[in-house]
């Protein structure tokens, strides 16, 4: 190939990555020819190097790109901002290339689907949605990940997902949004995996709250000692019997426990806190006042 078609075929590749139609003088002038191929070369990488997918949507999430921006910079990077699209957030204490390939092999190249790391322990999914999709398919891909990378590599993932981005430009709500289910959803659910954006419950509403308020609200039920927590034997014991409904027997059946020993041991919750949680006002409370609670330990030890 000579040095016309290497610059035109360089020429082409700057167009397509770039969107910047450069033209060199057709009058006869000369032309160095190897040192334009060279430099339109290195003009290509720069701009791969520096304007990828990946840092576009990485910037758009976290506010670094203003709003008139994105149209002309999505259209460069060949990124539709029309296109509705899920975004969701997984997080591992080991994020490794074993996962990333997990995922890359989840959501092909082809499926338009991105794959932007966030940190070095979570990574976000830029998802398009198909037109017969529902909120349903979004949990339902949601625990496909979860389990996929539990299986397959041994990582304990936990996942927020957001509601439907009709446009690019909504991804930075998108993303705020997903961040916090996944920060409410960790400390006030923990025992769960996926966490919807719109299934945050009475989380949403104490995280949101002042510390000031909250250790308020708990010297009002329990006065100036204020327990530090609950050990795990008794709060799975709690949790199982709310689950249930507040049903004695079921919850002893399903702990293996024989009935007096789970009375016993509400009774000794009560002895602790003055809180009879065998009544449903006091197991609202109760339950309550641990969400405080675990909110306050981490507000002060982040």
């Amino acid at each position: 190939m000579d040095h016309s078609q290497e610059l035109a075929k360089a020429l082409a590749e700057l167009k397509r990555i770039t969107g910047i139609t450069l033209k060199l003088p057709d009058d006869g002038s000369n032309v160095d020819a190897e040192n334009t191929l060279t430099q339109i070369r290195c003009l290509c990488t720069a701009y791969k190097e520096k304007y990828n997918k990946t840092d576009f949507l990485h910037g758009l999430m976290t506010g670094g790109i203003p709003a008139y921006d994105i149209q002309e910079r999505a259209a460069r990077l060949h990124i539709s901002t029309g296109d509705r699209r899920v975004l969701y957030l997984l997080e591992s204490r080991n994020l490794d290339d074993a996962v990333n390939e997990i995922l890359k092999n989840l959501f092909p190249a082809q499926t338009k689907t991105y794959l932007v790391p966030v940190k070095d322990n979570t990574t976000a999914v830029l998802r398009p949605l198909r037109s017969e999709e529902t909120p349903e398919d979004s949990r339902h891909i949601a625990r496909t990940i979860v389990d996929t990378l539990n299986t397959e590599a041994l990582a304990q993932v936990q996942v927020a997902y957001s509601f439907a981005i009709e446009n690019l430009a909504d991804l930075p709500e998108a993303f705020r949004e997903t961040s916090l289910a996944l920060r409410v959803g960790k400390l006030f659910y923990s025992d769960q995996t996926v966490f919807p954006y719109n299934e945050l419950g009475i989380g949403r509403l104490i995280y949101q709250l002042p510390v000031s308020l909250c250790e308020n609200f708990l010297k009002e039920i329990f006065g100036s000692d204020i327990p530090d927590s609950f050990d795990d034997d008794t709060l799975g014991t709690v949790n199982r019997f709310f689950q249930n409904n507040l049903n004695i027997a079921e919850t002893s059946r399903q702990l293996h426990m024989h009935r007096n020993t789970l009375i016993y041991r509400l009774e000794q919750i009560e002895k602790r806190t003055g809180l009879d949680i065998r009544l449903f006002e006091d197991a609202m409370t109760f339950k309550i006042a641990t969400m405080v609670l675990n909110y306050l330990q981490t507000e002060r030890n982040p």
